[in-house]
């Protein structure tokens, strides 16, 4: 499966932005979406996830209460509707799936859960 992340920007704090995720090939198997950001000179880190039926979403502290992810499984897209952004949002956001059934103790929140990444769409929040 090859994942396209886009809808990043430069936008001020404060404001609105939706990312989407879109998947093309082989996406008959589909369990969880993600999504991951990384800023310069940080680690990769847990954002948002989301399974196929969309009843069981994940959030890092950080963005709980401000971002939602999202799916529409007949587009193959996810999304990350990101409200109230700050400067310490910004960052090179990442989209992730898994395809693979999931085991037991598998955390979504851990970027070894998933198989397929997308290319990265940056946000810079300026204050």
């Amino acid at each position: 499966v090859q994942l396209q992340a886009s809808g990043g920007g430069l936008v001020q704090a404060g404001v609105s932005l939706t990312l989407s995720c879109a998947a093309s090939g082989h996406t008959f198997n589909d369990y969880y979406g993600g999504w991951f950001r990384q800023a310069p000179g940080k680690a990769r880190e847990f954002v948002a996830a989301i399974n196929w039926s969309g009843d069981n979403t994940h959030y890092a502290d950080s963005v709980k209460g401000r971002f939602a992810i999202s799916r529409d499984n007949r587009k193959n897209t996810v999304y990350l509707q990101m409200n109230s952004l700050k400067p310490e949002d910004t960052a090179n956001y990442y989209c992730a799936r898994r395809s693979q059934a999931i085991v037991l103790g598998a955390s979504p929140r851990e970027a070894s859960f998933y198989d397929s990444w997308g290319q990265g769409t940056q946000v810079t929040v300026s204050s």
